[in-house]
């Protein structure tokens, strides 16, 4: 069932993420290398108390930690851990911020250090597809209208797009229907409607876009090693066309 948000419900939504969003600028600035995605998580949870707001993923389907910390060739769901972080690493941080009952969702790509041309060039291409992907997020486009700009841009660019995970609504519980993959076909799928929230979240790699499950049962990587990013906004469908709640 897709649950079409009020103006109140929205404006939960976007104080959750106009906190994540100041989260996600605060780990910016501690990234380097030598810090552990384990501080990372550690300083999350802390600001989120300090800030009134919890980690919504902490306890999903019994997962631990406040954040995701997927690195290199990690897809998604990558647990924090206490291994620092090297020059030239990428690290995509993602979380799920609840305040006073509002969900906001989102993940950022980072740097550590100076990293390579390449991997910069991945970086920006995702973040891209991320923003091609909202373009279309207007009432009265369709599901693939979203998949299919985001899959055009970024194969173009000589990239793959991550089947395995999709975005999802969100609110008032963490995943929500639709499914809303980032490849497609223009006019094709469930059509968007006003008071619709959102995540566009489109994982791109390097190599191929298949990707195969660590032991533990929540990471996925890459299935040839190659690397992979992510960008993540939580938006809302609106009669103006797409609010971004988390952006930066």
């Amino acid at each position: 069932m897709i649950h079409l948000k009020s103006a109140r419900e929205i404006d939960l939504m976007h104080n959750a993420g106009k906190l994540l969003a100041s989260v996600h600028k605060e780990i910016a600035k501690r990234i380097k290398p030598g810090i552990t995605t384990m501080e990372i998580d550690q300083f999350v949870e802390k600001f989120l108390a300090e800030h009134g707001a919890t980690p919504e993923q902490k306890g999903f389907h019994g997962y631990k930690y406040a954040t995701c910390a997927s690195i290199n060739d990690e897809i998604c769901h990558g647990f924090p851990r206490k291994q620092p972080l090297k020059k030239g690493d990428i690290v995509t941080i993602d979380m799920v911020v609840n305040l006073k009952g509002g969900l906001a969702d989102s993940a950022w790509t980072y740097a550590v250090g100076d990293i390579s041309s390449d991997k910069q060039r991945l970086l920006d291409v995702t973040k891209n597809s991320l923003y091609k992907g909202i373009e279309q997020a207007v009432v009265g486009n369709r599901i693939g209208d979203i998949g299919h700009a985001i899959q055009s841009y970024a194969e173009a660019e000589g990239y793959s797009v991550v089947r395995d995970f999709t975005a999802h609504g969100i609110g008032p519980t963490l995943h929500e229907d639709p499914m809303i993959p980032h490849y497609g076909e223009p006019g094709k799928g469930l059509k968007l409607k006003e008071g619709m929230v959102i995540t566009i979240e489109p994982m791109i790699n390097e190599g191929a876009w298949q990707s195969k499950m660590d032991n533990n049962g929540w990471t996925a990587r890459t299935i040839d090693g190659k690397l992979s990013a992510q960008y993540e906004h939580t938006l809302a469908i609106t009669k103006d066309g797409p609010l971004i709640l988390t952006e930066q």
